[in-house]
């Protein structure tokens, strides 16, 4: 069963609109939402949660519909944002009381042992706590009340590498259960490349592409030659293309190369700039 299922999600603002969005997010896998700021992750993570209204389409989380069983679906969600959302005059301690309230399945235990693990400070003001530290926080809150999705936000950004990297390593352990799913939108596409299993690229409200991780690399290629070499190329297999004064970058379908130009692994960060400068 796919953990989060979405068919012709739609829905418009004054100046932007996700556009006939449909993505899963299957079972025991992870997703990388990866876009620029302005792309649609963050709406399309509302919509999901229902802290949105959608126009149009539907939204299955665990086979449940995210309006209509709203209060089932989020038993089995755990929600990390970019920016800490919890009191900042209260302290991780007295957030227990409040989340064993909310939560059926709350377990101060295992909510105690995170905040052991990460080392944070029971008693100590969340509003003393460095950006990191809120965001490990928020991580063992999310994994508290035994979710079986995590829903994370650009829960990186802003980070340095060595939180970034604990928070990676947080992930990874959550996800060693296959019944464990996460969908964790991001523009530190280096990141994503660490844990996810499939990527969607996202762009002014569409779904660009959507494929596994590995095939990404399989299908896809770096190629520096010279521009009348490139335009020799079948233009449907050139993804995204950069010319210059030297030559000529693109990204090409693997199996459209031509034997006398060497081409080169690509990187997810570099595929989806270069779509994305190709469609505009």
């Amino acid at each position: 069963m796919n953990a989060i299922e979405i068919k012709g999600l739609c829905k418009s603002f004054k100046d932007f609109k996700i556009d006939d969005l449909s993505l899963n997010v299957p079972g025991g896998c992870v997703v990388g939402l990866v876009g620029e700021n302005g792309a649609g992750k963050s709406t399309t993570i509302k919509l999901i949660l229902n802290l949105l209204r959608k126009q149009s389409g539907s939204i299955k989380i665990f086979g449940r519909d995210n309006v209509k069983e709203l209060d089932s679906v989020k038993e089995d969600i755990g929600v990390v944002f970019d920016e800490c959302c919890f009191p900042l005059e209260l302290n991780p301690k007295n957030l227990c009381s409040i989340f064993r309230a909310a939560y059926k399945n709350w377990d101060d235990e295992a909510y105690t042992g995170y905040l052991k693990k990460f080392e944070l400070p029971e008693k100590k003001k969340i509003g003393s706590f460095s950006r990191g530290m809120k965001m490990k926080l928020s991580i063992a809150a999310a994994l508290s009340h035994h979710a079986k999705l995590l829903v994370l936000d650009e829960a990186t950004s802003g980070l340095d590498p060595v939180v970034r990297d604990d928070i990676i390593d947080i992930l990874l352990e959550f996800i060693s259960d296959d019944e464990h799913s996460i969908l964790i939108s991001s523009h530190i596409v280096s990141d994503l490349e660490k844990i996810c299993d499939y990527i969607a690229f996202m762009h002014k409200g569409k779904l660009m592409l959507y494929e596994e991780k590995d095939k990404i690399y399989e299908q896809y290629v770096v190629i520096h030659c010279t521009e009348n070499e490139l335009n020799s190329i079948k233009p449907e297999a050139v993804i995204g293309r950069k010319v210059g004064t030297f030559g000529a970058e693109a990204i090409v379908l693997k199996d459209n190369v031509p034997k006398d130009i060497q081409s080169y692994p690509v990187d997810i960060e570099k595929l989806f700039v270069f779509m994305v400068k190709e469609s505009t």
